[in-house]
């Protein structure tokens, strides 16, 4: 009767290819796992992070006659208003005005 062979794990050599190609599996799963942990990290440590306050308005601000709000735009100590009429104004935190920019289209 004959032998069966033994399939030790010692006994059975892959080739050289395969040896390769098992090393970099190894090295793309170590490399998802890192990768994981780190995009993990950061969420956790962005989305903990406290959320500023939003810039405080003036109950009211007077526009000046005719104008209409488009847009309302905080800044550092200024607050922007867009109007109808292509013209920016800048008030101060207070309301008062303390700037106007007139913006012209493009021919």
């Amino acid at each position: 009767m004959a032998q069966a062979p033994k399939e030790n794990a010692e006994e059975i050599a892959l080739p050289p290819s395969l040896r390769f190609l098992k090393a970099l599996v190894i090295v793309l799963m170590l490399s998802m796992i890192a990768g994981v942990i780190t995009v993990t990290l950061l969420l956790v440590t962005r989305l903990s992070a406290p959320i500023s306050a939003p810039a405080e308005l003036p109950a009211a601000l007077q526009l000046p006659a005719g104008e209409v709000a488009v847009s309302v735009v905080p800044g550092p100590g200024w607050i922007g208003v867009v109007t109808g009429k292509s013209r920016i104004l800048i008030f101060a935190p207070d309301g008062s005005l303390r700037q106007e920019i007139e913006v012209t289209t493009a021919p």
